[in-house]
């Protein structure tokens, strides 16, 4: 059933985007004084396995090969097809904890995450 639907309805609420969040990447984009969104996706590292990356993309020519993109409380999201299954529920939230600030990936996904946090594992 899913793939008779357009990809881009496919992928629409595949990452939620908090309004903490997205006001903070709007806020890091006009700072930068460029940016069209951010990209999400993993890479492998770690005692777990794989990491989170989120990169400000400055324009939407040459990511003809991120097949989601969307927008998630204001912010357009680009997602590499690779990553789908692997952010797939993903929320991003931007927490402050005591003197550490910074983007949260909460991923229903994750069966566990190594001591540091750094990375995990779906």
């Amino acid at each position: 059933m899913l793939s008779k639907l357009p990809l881009k309805i496919i992928v629409e609420n595949m990452i939620q985007v908090t309004d903490t969040a997205a006001d903070k990447i709007r806020h890091y984009i006009q700072k930068r004084g460029r940016g069209v969104g951010i990209k999400v996706g993993v890479r492998t590292t770690g005692c777990s396995g794989l990491a989170y990356t989120l990169e400000y993309v400055d324009q939407e020519q040459g990511l003809q090969h991120c097949v989601a993109h969307f927008d998630s409380a204001g912010v357009r999201v680009f997602v590499n097809p690779e990553h789908l299954a692997y952010v797939d529920g993903m929320t991003i939230d931007y927490l402050k904890k005591g003197l550490n600030e910074g983007f949260e990936f909460i991923n229903p996904q994750e069966k566990d995450r190594c001591g540091c946090g750094e990375s995990f594992r779906v």
